[in-house]
């Protein structure tokens, strides 16, 4: 019998198939699409992102990150990375690094969808396969979560993702995230001659509309698109809990904040690994208590961010804060490692 069937192959799906495989417990991965997978993502990994790729043994290679810019027109306040650096990536760089470590373990990856999930006293049936757990890894919008009735309601203005990639030699190592009363741009170097721009906002217009609230942008991105804008959202995402039986949610699919703090890739390793722990230790039920731990720190920045951001006037007074109290800043970035 397989031990874990993991739904979806993204990097969460792929890095649970890692860690079971390390466990010494058989993964099968299922995932629809081929590899590589892309998808609308801000690509910058937080240091702590940076230590779990290498823990597993997954190499890829990217654009070094020093630490974290907020701009505003002239304005600006940065922080600078404790704990290591960051890294700038392609998500499609990403999940085939992901995807080559999972393979060189033997972790089965199957093309398809798992589709209904039945539950008994020991096992788990899903996509024609018998499992003894399932760790659900298929996204913001998880079809296994909604089934499985774990969703719940959210009456905050909804935010979107988009982003595109320009062909321009980064100006910084940092990740610069400029701030309008419309939203935020995101900058990441992931390349000597690319960087990916995302815009966050709860306006829905086109991206183009987007990227013209910041005119300090304009000059430095030109018109040298290198590829297609690709969106996501609803962003926020509530759960109940990310267990369900012997059904465990990893990534987004155990639930998502915002984009805002750029923590995604970090979140969804470090909770897969936690799944694939409470697994091989016997014990499904330390997993809540372990992603709400693991979650935290984000949880709570990040909502704090949102709350400020809901209204025009005091988002503009983010980057002057941010600016007048570095040390606040600082210790607020070091949190988010």
């Amino acid at each position: 019998m397989i031990d874990v069937l993991i739904a979806g192959g993204g990097p969460a799906g792929l890095a649970a198939g890692i860690h079971a495989a390390l466990a010494g417990l058989r993964a099968v991965v299922v995932e629809p699409r081929t590899t590589p997978v892309d998808k609308a993502c801000g690509e910058g990994i937080m240091p702590g992102g940076v230590a779990a790729l290498s823990a597993m043994g997954v190499a890829v290679s990217g654009r070094e990150l020093r630490g974290i810019r907020y701009r505003d027109g002239a304005r600006g306040a940065e922080a600078w990375f404790r704990d290591g650096t960051g890294l700038g990536v392609r998500r499609t760089e990403l999940h085939a690094a992901l995807r080559r470590r999972a393979d060189a373990l033997g972790v089965e990856t199957v093309r398809g969808k798992v589709g209904e999930v039945w539950q008994g006293a020991d096992r788990v049936v899903a996509g024609g396969r018998t499992a003894r757990w399932l760790i659900a890894a298929d996204g913001l919008h998880s079809p296994i979560r909604r089934a499985l009735g774990l969703d719940l309601p959210d009456r905050a203005p909804a935010r979107y993702g988009l982003r595109r990639h320009f062909r321009v030699a980064p100006w910084s190592d940092f990740v610069e995230v400029h701030w309008s009363r419309h939203g935020e741009a995101y900058v990441t170097p992931v390349g000597d001659g690319l960087v990916g721009v995302a815009v966050l906002s709860r306006e829905r217009c086109g991206y183009a509309e987007h990227l013209s609230r910041f005119p300090e942008l304009a000059p430095l991105l030109g018109e040298r698109a290198a590829s297609g804008v690709r969106g996501a959202g609803p962003l926020r995402q509530r759960v109940s809990r990310p267990l369900a039986g012997r059904v465990l949610l990893v990534g987004d699919a155990a639930g998502y904040v915002d984009a805002l703090t750029g923590e995604g890739v970090a979140l969804a390793l470090s909770t897969a690994g936690a799944a694939v722990r409470a697994l091989a230790r016997g014990r499904p039920e330390a997993y809540p208590a372990a992603w709400s731990k693991l979650t935290r720190r984000h949880r709570v920045l990040t909502e704090g961010l949102l709350s400020v951001t809901r209204s025009p006037r005091a988002a503009r007074l983010i980057v002057p804060a941010a600016a007048r109290l570095p040390t606040v800043f600082t210790a607020a970035v070091h949190a988010l490692q």
